[in-house]
């Protein structure tokens, strides 16, 4: 039977020198004997997998309100795309996979229902209160709201997962770093799922517009990168039946990013002579990244889905109507805070902010409790 030190010298015999390794974790807040037959961040995933907040991505919008239809993608389907991503890019770059999984799994623990929708309303509802921003309400559901262990609160996660949380960016996130300014740049394995999100969420994006319709074949033959992969498809199989076209396109897709990141990150980590942690620490340069041309190229679809998908009528109908559950729920629960939990009530709150607790506790609402919660209590 394998114990936790024969994972632990296994990662040291065969994981590149700028791996973090679990050996030589910076710890957690809390002390914690190790377990008998798990790294730490073997640990840690377990750890976030079990939680409640993790479950609830289940019913949490990606694009589509989970109760529009059995095929799109929910938060939680697209966090585990991105665990698996973000394991295959460290995987082939020697990187330490449990480290990137991890972070992985807990990036979006912290969205709200509807989405970006309902992360903007609450931005809005709390502008005089901190604001609110997802990677940071990330860090409070793993540090302050998951209450499961009596020894701590939070999950008491190693500090290398907190950081991986609290560092995770796109252009869709801001995140709080002020506790991490002195670190230095994220870990590989924390960038690494940087680029995993974004090559979810673009491709899986795509696949759910054109099956709900929303997008057209003919509409996406507009963008270069999406043009040049059906030419392809139609080249490799000429019979093909369409409704296939759309999973190879996908699969394509998947492939064509994944491949230019890693030929990319190889050329910038033999350029810059990257040698050790600390080399990447120092580095202050994202060492992932896409090639110049596939970065134009992935810009242009970008925005192509914020025209046609993201902005598409039926989507902005849903978003619209999310900003007003979220606001109308946020003011019910302010003006009557009985109305919640009492673990969210103001007085049961150390901070004493009412505002905080409730943002806490719509921001872990499902999209299908929110709906409900709104007609039970504000229709």
């Amino acid at each position: 039977m394998l114990v936790r030190e024969d994972h632990e010298r296994r990662e040291e015999q065969i994981l590149a020198p700028y791996a973090v390794l679990s050996s030589k974790t910076a710890g957690r807040k809390f002390p914690e004997m190790g377990c008998p037959t798990r790294t730490c961040f073997q640990r840690d995933r377990d750890r976030i997998i079990h939680s409640s907040a993790f479950r609830r991505l289940e019913y949490k919008t990606q694009v589509f309100v989970n109760h529009e239809g059995d095929y799109y993608r929910t938060r939680l389907t697209h966090t585990l795309e991105v665990a698996q991503i973000s394991r295959n890019f460290a995987r082939t770059f020697g990187l330490n996979e449990d480290l990137a999984e991890a972070v992985a799994l807990a990036h979006d623990l912290g969205h709200t229902p509807f989405g970006h929708a309902g992360e903007e309303a609450m931005n809005k509802l709390m502008k005089a209160h901190g604001g609110f921003e997802h990677n940071h309400q990330s860090l409070r559901v793993v540090t302050k709201l998951e209450n499961r262990y009596p020894e701590f609160v939070g999950l008491n996660l190693s500090y290398e997962v907190i950081e991986g949380i609290a560092k995770h960016s796109s252009e869709y996130d801001n995140p709080n770093i002020e506790d991490f300014k002195d670190t230095g740049y994220p870990t590989l394995e924390a960038q690494i799922v940087n680029s995993a999100d974004e090559i979810a969420y673009v491709t899986h994006d795509l696949d759910d517009g054109l099956t709900s319709k929303l997008l057209s074949f003919e509409q996406i033959e507009s963008v270069p990168i999406l043009k040049e992969t059906l030419a392809e498809i139609k080249r490799d199989y000429p019979n093909i039946i369409q409704r296939l076209v759309k999973y190879q396109i996908t699969r394509r897709l998947i492939n064509l990013l994944v491949t230019d990141i890693q030929l990319e990150t190889k050329a910038r980590i033999a350029s810059r002579s990257i040698q050790t942690l600390e080399d990447v620490r120092k580095n202050g340069k994202n060492l992932i990244g896409f090639s110049n041309g596939v970065s134009s190229q992935l810009a242009a679809l970008k925005n192509f889905l914020f025209a046609n998908l993201y902005r598409h009528p039926k989507v902005k109908e849903m978003t619209d109507t999310a900003r007003i559950i979220c606001e109308d729920l946020f003011k019910k629960y302010k003006k009557e805070p009985s109305l919640m939990p009492k673990a969210y009530q103001a007085k049961t709150g150390k901070d004493g902010e009412l505002e905080r607790h409730i943002c806490d506790y719509i921001a872990g609402m499902t999209d299908r409790f929110a709906l409900s919660e709104h007609q039970r209590l504000c229709e």
